[in-house]
């Protein structure tokens, strides 16, 4: 019901296979607890229409955090995932962990005091991070362009400071998960590609996010091309995607030409101006994404890829298409939706809270809050 909404109870008891009774036996304590809410009368197959049941998505509030390398956006939302209120605060991953979570807690804690927010319950915290994050842990594993973060215990921090459940999830797998959601929810398959100081996909199959036995799945800045052997990578290896075709590495080769740049938020915006340059380079390094995803598309066979990050452009779609539609067999692309991302900085704002919402209300979550 949470993820396919309304329901009555006759469909209920057609989906699950259980008898009227059991079925009357276990709505009652979750409307009792406020977890669903019955909605307006269903159309009638004969004698009095019945009600529905739906996911009460105003049951109290998440909060949320989705951190980039120069900057963060704290939001607060309702069980949904809208964005009831936000702000976007000049912290940088480089500021270390203790301080970056800081600043969100106590700018959460301010949104929080919003008449937006309407004084509903905090049911849990979640935040997406530029960089690996294990996932039996909810700890960063390795990531290459966050120093001081290795396995520092992010969703316990923000779990004290908060007082709720937290969870914590890499940035493109939120992302990915937001798009899916949102515009995609009948994808069997989606990959999200995100393109910003780093590169990065979220890969979701089946409503699920896939990511590898240590949450490395997806991690394809790293993958190393053979045209580009000598391009030096932030992670301190050679010839991988992100040095050559990622904003870091886009904004370096815009200032070579004398137009100055540092990350990929400074390419954005050129590209929002419409300068020639920095469409040129974007182009180009759609091109050199093209070539791994094409290798990402073969293997996973989504029905979506999806673009996003601060390089999400004209000149990225295209530049990307020019290469993966050479590199693959039309049977992998023939049902291949390629676009950009529709949710901008919101993609991982809202996923994340889908991921906090999973968690705080999953089976077992709810079961054990009703005595089952």
């Amino acid at each position: 019901m949470r993820r396919e909404g309304a329901r009555t109870r006759a469909e209920i008891q057609a989906l699950t296979g259980l008898s009227r009774v059991t079925v009357a036996q276990r709505l009652t304590p979750l409307l009792q607890e406020g977890l669903l809410r019955e909605t307006g009368p269903h159309e009638s197959t004969g004698g009095r229409r019945p009600r529905g049941l739906e996911f009460n998505s105003d049951h109290g509030v998440v909060v949320v955090a989705a951190l980039e390398t120069t900057r963060t956006r704290a939001a607060v939302t309702d069980l949904a995932g809208t964005v009831l209120t936000h702000a976007d605060l000049p912290v940088s991953v480089q500021a270390g962990p203790q301080a970056t979570l800081d600043a969100i807690v106590g700018a959460s804690r301010e949104l929080l005091e919003s008449d937006a927010v309407g004084g509903r319950a905090v049911r849990g915290v979640g935040v997406a991070l530029p960089g690996p994050v294990d996932p039996a842990t909810w700890r960063p594993s390795e990531p290459p362009i966050m120093p001081g973060w290795d396995a520092y215990p992010v969703g316990d921090h923000l779990s004290e400071a908060l007082g709720v459940p937290a969870a914590v999830e890499n940035d493109a797998n939120a992302m990915a998960v937001g798009e899916q959601a949102v515009r995609h929810p009948r994808s069997p398959a989606l990959v999200l590609v995100k393109v910003s100081t780093g590169i990065g996909a979220g890969i979701v199959v089946d409503g699920r996010l896939f990511r590898g036995i240590d949450g490395g799945a997806g991690d394809i800045g790293h993958v190393r091309l053979v045209d580009q052997p000598d391009a030096l990578c932030r992670c301190g290896s050679h010839g991988c995607l992100a040095a050559s075709a990622s904003g870091w590495a886009v904004a370096k080769d815009l200032t070579a030409l004398g137009v100055p740049a540092v990350s990929g938020r400074d390419v954005r915006a050129l590209l929002a101006e419409g300068n020639p340059a920095a469409a040129r380079l974007t182009r180009e390094a759609g091109r050199l994404i093209g070539q791994v995803v094409a290798a990402v598309v073969s293997l996973v066979n989504p029905g979506v890829l999806v673009l996003g990050g601060d390089l999400a452009s004209t000149p990225l779609l295209s530049g990307v298409r020019e290469t993966l539609y050479r590199r693959t067999l039309p049977r992998a692309t023939r049902h291949l939706e390629v676009t950009l991302g529709a949710l901008g900085q919101d993609a991982a704002v809202i996923g994340m809270t889908r991921t906090v919402v999973d968690l705080v209300f999953g089976a077992t979550a709810v079961n054990e809050r009703i005595g089952r």
